[in-house]
């Protein structure tokens, strides 16, 4: 069953897809934003045509857990996205996705042109393989989640 996963920024929405076994997540595509409705319509999209079961969405929430303005942002077009959308949508905790993945690329010697490109689909791919590693240890927990 392959997973869409979501990593909406203000600008740009980074996007990430599953093998067909749920094991593996890998870069899909950065979508630039147009508009909520417009983004939500195309992630859907996006989620339909890739044959995919659901969509993870990462919601960054502040350190101390809490729901901040870009928490707050991000569930909002959550609710969008679940409007115009057949496939069910979870919510995952994506606190430092972004901070992984440059500390990750830090880690492999990346040149610093090549960390300064848009690394969007690539946090959608790190909150993406997060929540599919949490669910192959926890395999009963279905619901949407704050982890």
């Amino acid at each position: 069953m392959k997973i869409l996963g979501i990593d909406h920024g203000n600008v740009r929405i980074g996007i990430a897809i599953s093998d067909e076994s749920g094991s593996f997540a890998r870069p899909l595509s950065i979508i630039t934003h147009v508009s909520r409705a417009k983004d939500a319509e195309t992630v859907c999209r996006i989620g339909e045509e890739g044959g995919c079961a659901k969509i993870v969405v990462g919601i960054p929430y502040d350190s101390d857990g809490s729901e901040g303005p870009r928490a707050r942002s991000v569930l909002r077009f959550v609710e969008q996205l679940r409007s115009v959308c057949k496939l069910p949508v979870i919510t995952w905790d994506e606190s430092f996705s972004t901070q992984d993945v440059i500390a990750t690329s830090l880690q492999m010697k990346k040149s610093r042109s090549s960390r300064r490109t848009a690394i969007d689909d690539k946090a959608a791919a790190m909150i993406l393989q997060n929540y599919l590693d949490h669910h192959a240890q926890y395999p009963e927990d279905e619901c949407d989640e704050k982890a």
